[in-house]
């Protein structure tokens, strides 16, 4: 309680200004949704023309916008809240916020994509991949990520960089630049050492034919991810407490490390890494601009439960799609997909996340306990993927 207090009391009034309301990141959690329809809905009805199919494969970039979002989601959260045991607060509001949709969502794609063998689960999926899943540890074993629900190799990285949080904001507090230095050192680690060193068991492990395999759920890894986040929460306090010449020099030198990394290792992950610096400048010009925009505000809202609805809604429609592929059904696809993700989001916010985040309200304020958090940064929360 302590530490929140001081990060709370570290705060300017003039930095605290671009995270006063909750518009801009609702708009960045919907373009970041609307860009992970995209690639999907691409990779089902495709065009079947270059230049589009591309644009829509760059949706990819949505899923990094939305660690941006979570991370300064969550440092925001943190230093406007000042409570008592807030490590085990922050714990149960995170869990009840993820995990009742995506235990739902596991016995769903089972019965949809059955357990047989799979690009993502080369063996087929078991009762490992399903209990990995379920616990959120399926992103560090291969074959368990994408296996048991799509694209939850995301998932697995949010909740695991939930775990880590409280213990770096509370180390860190708002030193902005010891977030960036741990991600260098993490990105290095990564480069330089583990990602070799796990390449070559797991290819071993698996056997020939499945080097790519191995390499993209290495590459979707929590230890690939953790960056992003760090540098999300730098961008956080960087945003609220203002920017410095020194902020401009650490991240020149992340660059330049990472380019001989890469040179040094062929991990290939500079041009991941650069453009999640672009990724992190745009957002942080987002919120500084306080973008508005009603209709992305409304998908963010209900960003997360897209996520999870929107692979079945793609499945449902390819079995019944009536247009050849082509500019027109892509487009068609894309918009109904969205708008039938968006409903099915509306429906299981009141049958299932209303009532999550009710008993989470309950179960962290209980007693005589008080939590001062103003209501703008409430409604932040509660859309957050």
């Amino acid at each position: 309680m302590q530490g929140q207090a001081r990060l709370a009391a570290g705060r300017s009034e003039q930095g605290a200004a671009p995270f006063g309301r909750s518009h801009t990141l609702d708009v960045l959690r919907g373009l970041a949704i609307a860009g992970v329809m995209a690639i999907h809905v691409s990779q089902s009805f495709p065009s079947n023309i270059h230049a589009v199919d591309y644009a829509f494969m760059c949706g990819w970039t949505g899923v990094n916008v939305f660690y941006f979002v979570s991370a300064m989601t969550m440092c925001l959260m943190w230093t406007q809240r000042v409570e008592t045991s807030p490590t085990r607060k922050f714990y149960i509001r995170r869990v009840l916020r993820i995990a009742p949709l995506f235990w739902l969502a596991i016995p769903l794609y089972l019965i949809i994509n059955g357990t047989g063998p799979s690009d993502n689960a080369p063996n087929g999926i078991g009762p490992v991949q399903v209990i990995l899943t379920a616990t959120f540890l399926h992103g560090f074993w291969p074959d368990s990520v994408n296996s048991v629900v799509p694209g939850d190799w995301s998932i697995a990285a949010e909740m695991t960089f939930y775990l880590v949080f409280p213990l770096l904001v509370t180390a860190f507090g708002s030193r902005r630049h010891l977030y960036v230095a741990l991600a260098i050192v993490l990105h290095l680690v990564n480069v330089c050492l583990f990602k070799p060193w796990a390449f070559a068991l797991f290819s071993a492990y698996y056997g020939p034919g499945h080097e790519a395999f191995v390499w993209t759920t290495l590459h979707i890894s929590f230890l690939n991810q953790l960056p992003v986040f760090l540098v999300g929460c730098a961008l956080f306090f960087s945003l609220r407490d203002g920017f410095a010449k020194s902020d401009a020099a650490i991240y020149a030198v992340f660059i330049a490390l990472s380019f001989v990394a890469n040179r040094v290792t062929g991990s290939h992950e500079f041009n991941y890494l650069m453009i999640n610096l672009v990724l992190g400048a745009l957002v942080a010009g987002c919120i500084k601009l306080a973008i508005r925009f009603q209709p992305l505000e409304a998908l963010g809202r209900n960003s997360y439960s897209m996520y999870l609805a929107h692979f079945a809604v793609i499945y449902g429609l390819r079995q019944l799609w009536p247009l050849a592929d082509g500019l027109v059904s892509l487009l068609i696809a894309y918009v109904v997909t969205a708008a039938l993700s968006y409903l099915v989001a509306r429906a299981t916010w009141h049958l299932v996340e209303r009532r999550a985040q009710d008993l989470a309200h309950r179960l962290t304020s209980a007693g005589s306990d008080r939590s001062t958090l103003r209501p703008a940064i409430a409604a932040t929360a509660a859309g957050m993927r």
